[in-house]
């Protein structure tokens, strides 16, 4: 007798906010994953974190900011309340804002993860953001790899997608220490052409999606945010 071959599941799906993305990602991240977002500085990686949040506070849903880098909600707002999309009103409310800095400096990986895995049961978000990632290297040294790795199980445990940003170094794609655990990788390139500085989106990894390969040129405007420009053509 011959088994029934199983219906294979649709991936839920949330839209990412960016103009162009969710076209090559078959409508959007998977929910609930872990997707990081890594490039240089300047690239545009919180850029691309707060227009997540914001499309998920827009359709209702709730948001949870984690930032490491001990920045009081104030002045943080003083630079993305520049762009349309930001509406201060969602803070506090649709997005909750939550330092780590004086939880880091603990130097308690343990604690870290408790501390995170509290504020999501008290907040219940559907889109999470820890911005930026590879900061928490440099306080745990040799206890990172292995804190990466209890945080992102514990993550995928929530339903909630989860945008990690991470920096790199100029020549570096990524930060493999968190790599091998994510469910997605986008990558935000940032090179000098003619003369002038241009910059790329590219999707490395996205589990369980037919997702589109290659750089692709984005841009950086205060209307939208980032945009994808190829899906424009």
């Amino acid at each position: 007798m011959n088994e029934a071959t199983p219906e294979r599941a649709d991936l839920v799906r949330i839209p990412t906010g960016i103009p162009g993305l969710d076209e090559m990602i078959e409508k959007g991240f998977p929910f609930p994953s872990v997707i990081l977002v890594s490039g240089t500085a300047g690239t545009g990686k919180t850029t691309f974190a707060l227009r997540f949040l914001c499309e998920g506070a827009a359709r209702g849903e709730q948001g949870l900011y984690f930032t490491t880098l001990s920045e009081p909600t104030q002045w943080m707002l003083r630079f993305s309340s520049q762009f349309d999309f930001m509406k201060p009103e969602y803070f506090d409310n649709e997005i909750v804002y939550e330092d780590l800095g004086d939880h880091l400096r603990s130097g308690d990986s343990d604690k870290l993860i408790e501390v995170i895995e509290k504020r999501i049961a008290e907040v219940v978000p559907q889109r999470i953001v820890i911005d930026p990632i590879t900061v928490v290297g440099e306080m745990f040294g040799e206890n990172y790899r292995q804190f990466l790795f209890d945080l992102t199980n514990r993550l995928k445990n929530w339903n909630a997608t989860t945008v990690v940003t991470g920096e790199v170094r100029p020549g570096e794609l990524y930060p493999p220490e968190i790599s091998y655990a994510v469910d997605g990788i986008v990558l935000l390139h940032l090179s000098e052409e003619l003369g002038a500085r241009r910059k790329y989106l590219e999707v490395l990894k996205m589990r369980g999606t037919n997702h589109l390969t290659g750089k692709h040129s984005i841009d950086i405007s205060r209307k939208e945010g980032m945009v994808v420009l190829k899906a424009r053509f």
